[in-house]
């Protein structure tokens, strides 16, 4: 299987995902969500190969699951006409959809254009190449351009979000990096949609961000991690990060949507299948 990176450069600077449209089913986790539990929904790169083969089989089957929110990586040549019909004949929605980070404001406004037709309400920006990311300067000017990037999204009627990894973490001359994007950025334009395994690999608290940057974090990632010093990424519930307690403080903290994904699963739907069994019997 491919890299994010090497995945988002085959979609293409422009490719986007889906609408936010589809009938909620009765009861399942969407139902525990109206009473406060954040939604559980599937990141679709989990599935990309099935979904490279099978875009309306793979779809209904993880709606059959029980999977009720899905975020998308690409839509592999569908139209986002036939997109939004996809997910509204398998009662999915999609509030989100990652991208590469645009080359300029042109593409940039093409994509919010797309997104807004098809009913997204973020537009998430999934991966930075590491030439763009190599200095503290660097940083200073991703956030720069991250501003302007939610401004545009936000004329729009959009929201911009940014999806880490572990590499923003690292310590530089000005503290960390994730740091310098959290606190030169603005609240009102920029959103973060926090990997919780990618946090925890890079051996940091996932609950300390929720707790200090509240707010901040409105979408998240699940996947899990085995005990340090590995941290390999495994399902969700099949390692040792305590769910429970952060999705309890990441919805009293402004989260509303999270995503279930796993980079490199042996079997797609196997992955997702247990992942969602795990997280519909937890109590939080």
């Amino acid at each position: 299987m491919h890299t994010r990176r090497e995945f988002l450069g085959t979609l293409g600077r422009a490719a986007l995902g889906t609408a936010a449209l589809g009938c909620a089913r009765a009861g399942g986790l969407a139902s525990h969500g109206r009473q406060g539990r954040i939604p559980i929904g599937l990141q679709l790169y989990t599935v990309r190969s099935l979904m490279a083969r099978d875009f309306d089989g793979t779809l209904a089957g993880v709606a059959g699951m029980g999977y009720e929110e899905v975020e998308f990586a690409g839509y592999f040549g569908h139209s986002p006409a036939q997109v939004r019909e996809a997910l509204s004949r398998h009662g999915l929605t999609a509030p989100s959809t990652h991208i590469a980070l645009p080359a300029d404001d042109a593409e940039w406004r093409r994509t919010l254009d797309e997104a807004k037709a098809v009913g997204h309400q973020w537009v998430t920006i999934a991966w930075l190449d590491e030439p763009l990311r190599s200095t503290s300067d660097d940083w200073v000017r991703i956030a720069e351009r991250f501003n302007h990037l939610g401004a545009l999204a936000r004329q729009a009627g959009l929201r911009f979000a940014y999806h880490n990894h572990d590499f923003e973490f690292a310590r530089a001359s000005r503290g960390m990096r994730f740091d310098t994007l959290l606190l030169r950025t603005d609240p009102a334009l920029v959103d973060f949609e926090m990997d919780v395994y990618w946090v925890t690999k890079a051996g940091v608290d996932p609950m300390w961000y929720l707790r200090h940057h509240a707010g901040r974090f409105p979408m998240l990632h699940l996947k899990d991690a085995t005990a340090a010093p590995e941290r390999r990424m495994v399902d969700v519930g099949a390692g040792t990060i305590d769910w429970a307690a952060l999705l309890t403080l990441a919805r009293d903290q402004g989260a509303s949507h999270a995503f279930v994904e796993h980079d490199e699963p042996t079997d797609p739907l196997a992955s997702a299948r247990a992942s969602y069994t795990y997280l519909s019997r937890l109590t939080y």
